[in-house]
């Protein structure tokens, strides 16, 4: 009974490392208050003096991305960069920007499991900040 029981915690302390993907992003237009779907994100990570692509995904409905990073993959330390590809949104939108991209670039420091990134968005402008 003992072993089964450990078998079952060391399975469940398993799934649990990976039940919430550590980091998601999320993007509200700042004009309408509305969420901003079908923009393309990519994730990179800073190897040296390159970036290397990780992982790219679209905006859901919400204007989200609750899994940016690599799937079963363990959160590293580093600097990181989640471009935002704004420019396409916008003229699908009809809209002009003076944005084509939006890069943020963040420390990954190990301090806490998720990080979320929302960004702010209008045509001339953006915010962003740490969220959680």
């Amino acid at each position: 009974m003992k072993k089964i029981l450990l078998a079952t915690l060391a399975s469940t302390a398993a799934t649990l490392s990976f039940a919430q993907n550590p980091l998601s992003v999320h993007i509200l237009n700042q004009e309408t208050g509305l969420p901003s779907a079908n923009i393309a994100v990519i994730l990179e990570a800073q190897q040296g003096e390159k970036w290397v692509k990780l992982n790219e995904a679209k905006t859901d409905q919400n204007g989200r991305i609750k899994e940016l990073y690599p799937k079963d993959t363990n959160l590293q330390k580093g600097i990181y960069k989640v471009t935002f590809k704004t420019g396409d949104w916008f003229k699908a939108n009809n809209q002009r920007t003076f944005f084509p991209e939006v890069p943020v670039v963040f420390m990954i420091d190990g301090a806490l499991e998720h990080y979320h990134i929302p960004l702010l968005l209008s045509s001339y402008g953006y915010s962003t900040y740490r969220g959680n």
